[in-house]
This record gives structure tokens, C-alpha cells and sequence, in this order.
């Protein structure tokens, strides 16, 4: 039997793929060399485009993320125990106008069991092994429990298998970039002394930055660096006093740390692969970049990978749209994110372990500065939630006539109906005025959902992606534009 997708990782991006290629009723096997998931928080931002996109998978399961996590809405920076700023997502457009702090744990937890709801098991302890490709697809080795080695067929093989991916290794794929010399420790303990609603707490401190993450009321993840001597490198060995320690120096005064749950180090590593595609195979997530965890922008980068990938595959894999321009369009959209985060977390960062009196002091009073504007704060909202990702250069951009929403940018939530790419079909969407002729439009219904939805304003009609991206911006009444775009991608115009 030949499986549509093979997917090698079952971290949250490899369950994402899974899951929304089964959505989209794909035949998946998907396979993890470890045992069991995670039982660590690991990765615990989800931000509120990663939670709109979610809420496409099907019709309670953001609901279940946000009953398993904390809503947090703001954060703060501080310095020399002082305030100098504080971002507040309580008004960025979406429904979704928080943070969602939740454990990866829970997070792999709540795919998994939305995954099995669609029939499709995680097969553990089963590692891949290698794969040939042919034109019709991939042959793939994978090691199961017991020694067999099963071959496995599948159209598409998908890598979401994390930063030391073999499958980029069987590729001979180069993995450019650096590695930070700061060093980190981690810690995720129970904590007491904060006041407040929950909020995200980024203390700039002389010998370094101290960051404080709610995980519940009493639960917070601690991340310091140490610095960049050799003996920063053993972060673990350091002694839960001297974490203490360092919240006394560096956080806000009268915190209290108890009952560590997990203690670890890490270093910064910030590379990315070139292409994210080899003939029919696709790298997602760690396996085709990997970050500075400011920002916590990591998981939801991996996520966005998978949901790009999912509708794209799923338009070709039946046959329903050619496989040019929708496949190369992945790479060539995320790698572009993948590109902008790279460089942002990299400077901030950078810019949180300055040293040098007067290095900080100049950092702290500019950051004072433009956190004291509205349009700045607004503006990093936007970006840290991860509204203002889009794809202005994608190779699938149509017409940009009306520019006022142009192709690319994320289009808002419509107010009427479901958001646009749910249900079993991915499909784009029509943004149009009431009573034009929308019946000349019926032999795109393998690609386009039936009917139009109310225009983002007077004048234009807008074509919205299956994953809520603008493809083409036009006047209204402009119906050979609308077809000229959708023949682009139908087999039977």
C-alpha cells in the first residue's frame, strides 16, 4: 500500500502535519523513535495567530488549548528594579487577544488525542531509517520495536523529526548559522512575591537578563543567562540557591523560589536550511531552522510550517490542483519567515545581554523611549502574537488592484461563517459584494467554497488562501481577474 504522507517526528509540528493532512482525508503514517511524548514543559508559548490557525482543526479544539494553559495578556521590561515599558495584547484584532502559556507536554497531548479522533495512530519506538525516491514517490526504511524493518511507500515524506533530523542529514542539506557564546540556565520551580494578574516578566539586569514565565498562578518558568565562561557551560550543576541568587539580583524584589520541577542548560543556536523542499520531500520546523528562544517564537514558527504545508499538499495530493506553483511556494514563504524571526530574536537577544554600564544605560533609556509610544507598543504587539507574519514576495500573490488589504497579508476573521480552511476540503474563499454574478464561478468548487462572503469593505473582492492569507486584492466586479487567478490552480478550468 502507498500512504499519501509519511511524516517522521511527532513533536507538535510532526502532529500538526499529521493531523491536518488527515483532516483533509489523506492517508498518514507517522513514526517517532521515542517512546512516549514529552513530559517536559519545553516549548510553552503559543501565540494568538498559532491559536487562530488551531481553531481551523475543528470546532472545540482551541477550546481545549486554552483550558489547558494560562491566558496571559501582558508583559513587562524592567530595569534596575524599575518598569520601563509593558506591552498589552488585550487589543490586537484577533479573538484570540492573549498569550497562551501551556507546557509542550500538553500541547503534543492535545494533538495527539484530536490525531487518534481521526483515525491515525503515533507509531513509537519506530525509527526511520533511510528512504529511496522514485517519481511516483518515497520508499522508506523504519526500524519498529521489535528490529523488523518495514518499507514503507508514501507519496510525500514530511521531516519533522527536530534540529539533529536525520532525514536533513540523508539529504546532505547544509544547516548554516552560529551558536551564541552566552550560556543559559532553565528552570521551571513554583514561585511566590509577584503581584498582579499573570504577565510575562523581562528583567534587564547589570550582570545579565532574567526572564519570568507564568506557567499557572503559582508556576513560572525562570530563564538566566550565566555568561560566557567556561564554567557557565555547567548550567545544570548550578545549585537551586544560586538561582535564587540570581532572581534576588536580577528580578523584582521579594520573589521566593520553591520546589523545582525540572532544572536544565541550553545554549543559542541560530541556523536555517536554504531550501526547505527536495523533490518530494519537505523539512518542517527544528528540522529546517531552529532560534533564539526570545520571543518564544520557535513552536509556533514549526506549527505555521505545518499548517502552509498541510492544504498545500492536500490541493495536490488527490489531484485536485497541479503540484506547481502551490509546492515550491512553502519554501519560499516560510523560509522568508523563518529568515525575519531569525534575524529579530537575534538582536533582541543580543541587545538583552549587553554589558557595559554604559551600553545598558543608553539600552534602557531608548527602550524607555519607544515603549513610551503607542504606535510602537501596538506594533510589537502585532509582531510577538505573530499577526503581522505574512507572505508579501509569495509566488502566489495575485493581483494587488485594491491595496488597501493586499495579497499576502492576513486577512481578518470573517464575521460570518466558520473561518476560512475548515472543514474536510481546503478551500480559498471569495470576499465579494451581495448579488454579483458568483454562478460563473462553479467550476472552481474542487478549490473554491460555494457562495461569497461579505467584502472587507466597499468596492473590492477579495480570494482568501485556505489558511487565511489574502492571494488576490481587486475591484469589485472584476470576475476575469478572479478566474484568471483560479485557473492558475484548477485542473479543470
Amino acid at each position: 500500500m502507498t500512504w499519501d504522507v509519511v511524516v517522521v517526528g511527532a513533536g507538535p509540528v510532526g502532529l500538526t502535519v499529521a493531523a491536518e493532512m488527515a483532516r483533509f482525508g489523506l492517508r498518514v503514517r507517522i513514526f517517532d523513535k521515542n517512546d512516549r511524548r514529552t513530559d517536559k514543559s519545553k516549548a510553552l508559548v503559543v501565540w494568538p495567530r498559532t491559536l487562530e490557525l488551531i481553531d481551523r482543526m475543528a470546532p472545540d479544539i482551541a477550546g481545549k488549548f486554552i483550558a489547558a494553559g494560562l491566558k496571559v495578556r501582558e508583559a513587562s521590561i524592567r530595569a534596575a528594579d524599575q518598569e520601563i515599558g509593558r506591552l498589552d495584547l488585550a487589543h490586537i484584532d484577533s479573538p484570540f487577544n492573549f498569550v497562551l502559556m501551556i507546557a509542550q507536554s500538553e500541547s503534543e497531548r492535545l494533538l495527539e488525542d484530536h490525531l487518534s479522533t481521526l483515525g491515525v495512530r503515533v507509531e513509537r519506538q519506530s525509527e526511520w531509517l533511510d528512504f529511496v525516491e522514485n517519481p511516483s514517490g518515497t520508499v522508506n526504511q523504519v526500524r519498529h520495536p521489535k528490529g523488523a524493518v518495514e518499507e514503507v511507500h508514501g507519496s510525500w515524506l514530511v521531516g519533522c523529526d527536530g534540529a539533529h533530523s536525520s532525514i536533513r542529514h540523508r539529504l546532505g542539506m547544509e544547516f548554516p548559522g552560529n551558536t551564541s557564546p552566552s550560556h543559559f540556565i532553565l528552570a521551571d520551580v513554583h514561585l511566590k512575591g509577584l503581584e498582579g494578574p499573570p504577565r510575562i516578566h523581562i528583567c534587564w539586569h547589570a550582570e545579565g537578563v532574567l526572564a519570568l514565565f507564568p506557567l499557572s498562578a503559582t508556576r513560572y518558568r525562570v530563564i538566566a543567562d550565566v555568561g560566557e565562561s567556561p564554567a557557565a557551560s555547567a548550567g545544570p550543576n548550578l545549585s537551586f540557591e544560586e538561582i535564587q541568587g540570581i532572581v534576588d539580583r536580577r528580578g523584582p524584589s521579594g520573589i521566593r523560589l520553591s520546589d523545582p520541577v525540572w532544572i536544565s542548560a541550553f545554549s543559542i543556536n541560530e541556523r536555517m536550511i536554504s531550501n526547505y523542499r527536495a523533490g518530494r520531500v519537505f523539512l518542517a520546523g527544528d528540522a529546517a531552522h531552529v532560534h533564539s528562544p526570545a520571543g518564544g517564537q520557535g513552536m509556533n514558527t514549526g506549527m505555521q510550517d505545518a499548517f502552509n504545508l498541510a492544504w498545500k499538499l492536500a490541493l495536490v495530493a488527490p489531484g485536485l490542483c497541479p503540484p506547481e506553483p502551490l509546492l515550491s511556494s512553502y519554501s519560499a514563504e516560510r523560509s522568508m519567515v523563518a529568515r525575519t524571526i531569525l534575524a529579530a530574536t537575534g538582536k533582541a537577544t543580543a541587545v538583552a545581554v549587553w554589558q557595559g554600564g554604559v551600553a545598558q544605560s543608553v539600552r534602557n533609556h531608548i527602550a524607555a523611549w519607544l515603549l513610551g509610544l503607542t504606535p510602537v507598543r501596538r506594533s510589537m504587539s502585532n509582531v510577538l502574537s505573530e499577526l503581522s507574519v505574512g507572505y508579501p514576495q509569495s509566488p502566489l500573490n495575485g493581483a494587488a488592484i485594491n491595496s488597501e488589504l493586499p495579497p499576502g497579508k492576513r486577512a481578518p476573521l470573517p464575521a460570518d461563517g466558520p473561518p476560512v480552511g475548515s472543514g474536510p476540503t481546503p478551500r480559498f474563499a471569495l470576499f465579494a459584494p451581495a448579488g454579483l454574478p458568483a454562478d460563473r464561478l462553479e467550476k472552481y468548487g474542487d478549490i473554491l467554497e460555494p457562495g461569497v462572503r461579505s467584502p472587507f469593505s466597499s468596492g473590492g473582492m477579495w480570494l482568501v488562501r485556505p489558511d487565511g492569507y489574502v492571494a488576490l486584492a481587486t475591484r469589485a466586479g472584476d470576475w476575469h481577474g478572479i478566474q484568471a487567478y483560479l485557473d492558475r490552480f484548477s485542473l479543470h478550468s
